[in-house]
């Protein structure tokens, strides 16, 4: 499996990439047309305006007409299909035979698509298998590829990107659904889902209200280093949404500069402490070596049980890492207990 596919897996949360860890904003519509969906698309999508042309980095997509069936290069962009209501005809395996992901899982289940079709993309896209299943239009919002992609997808159908290279690591998951959305003549449900997104955020923080205020800090441990993941100028994310606010030591780390070491594990305390690690004894230190480490003992957070592990094994930790339009609402329903047990002591 590439990592174009921004795996679910723990493999996909490199100390390099976890820079986007946090980064987040947090019913189809009417359909008139004539054309009956194929299969891949929802029965009740928009139609939207067409024709649509989209800039991007390397060109333009041409759309002409309502895209029936859409592929899809990435997991993240075959989750905004999944959100917008469309059931791609073809995807990358990025589960390499794991098990899918709960919220992806309902999704599939809620559009009665069973078994999604998908390509092996271990040694990168499949650019016959998808041209086999002759798309409308190509999804590649979500992929770090792209440069190498273009090319040869664009021989076989539009394919609907980012308008900058960087845009890669820095667009948000509302951004990325909006701009496939526009593609596919789903606008007004794109909105939906982002303000049922919001309300479902807003609703978790009120429902708390002793989140309020209290600092956090989130590390990862990544194989070659501890990670300050809620680095003083990242973007504002769940936590904070959720009511939580940055520690005073959270300026003295960024994207490029986030490795605490073991002497300095002092760095790490705040109200709330959330650790999570996505390789297990793989990391660069051990669960069982960082929780039984005596400085890491002696963090107040530690100490009044105000430290919580976020769990990697059902996909949560690198949901966080890369949120997206079907993840994002369950990223909340799963952390907020989480977090009201961190803040409660318990």
């Amino acid at each position: 499996m590439s990592v174009h596919t921004r795996s679910r897996t723990a493999a996909a949360l490199t100390a390099t990439a976890a820079c986007l860890a946090l980064l987040t904003a947090c019913g189809g519509s009417d359909d008139s047309s004539a054309d009956k969906p194929a299969a891949g698309a929802s029965a009740d999508a928009g139609k939207g305006s067409f024709p649509v042309a989209l800039k991007n980095a390397w060109g333009s997509a041409e759309i002409k007409k309502k895209p029936l069936k859409v592929a899809t290069v990435s997991d993240g962009d075959t989750d905004i299909a999944l959100a917008l209501g469309i059931v791609p005809v073809i995807t990358p395996d990025a589960e390499d035979g794991g098990k899918v992901p709960e919220y992806k899982q309902r999704a599939i289940d809620k559009l009665g698509a069973g078994k999604l079709k998908t390509y092996d993309d271990t040694d990168g896209t499949a650019y016959e298998a998808i041209a086999a299943e002759a798309p409308d239009v190509i999804l590649g919002i979500n992929t770090w590829e792209m440069d190498k992609d273009y090319a040869k997808l664009t021989p076989i159908a539009p394919v609907v990107t980012y308008t900058d290279k960087a845009q890669a690591d820095t667009m948000t998951w509302q951004d990325r659904l909006k701009t496939a959305a526009k593609a596919l003549g789903l606008e007004a449900k794109a909105e939906e889902v982002i303000a049922a997104s919001a309300k479902g955020t807003s609703d978790a923080a009120a429902a708390h209200p002793e989140f309020k205020g209290k600092t956090y800090t989130y590390t990862v441990v990544h194989p070659e280093q501890i990670s300050f993941m809620s680095y003083g100028d990242q973007d504002p994310g769940v936590f904070e949404q959720l009511g939580f606010a940055k520690t005073d030591k959270a300026k003295n780390y960024g994207p490029d500069k986030n490795a605490v070491s073991l002497e300095n594990l002092d760095q790490l305390d705040a109200d709330v402490l959330l650790v999570t690690y996505p390789f297990g004894d793989r990391g660069v230190i051990s669960p069982k070596e960082l929780e039984a480490n005596k400085l890491f003992l002696s963090l107040n957070s530690v100490k009044s049980k105000h430290f919580a592990v976020v769990p990697s094994e059902n996909t949560l930790a690198s949901a966080i890492a890369y949120p997206d339009a079907l993840s994002a609402p369950w990223i909340v329903e799963q952390l907020t207990p989480i977090l009201a047990k961190a803040v409660a002591g318990q």
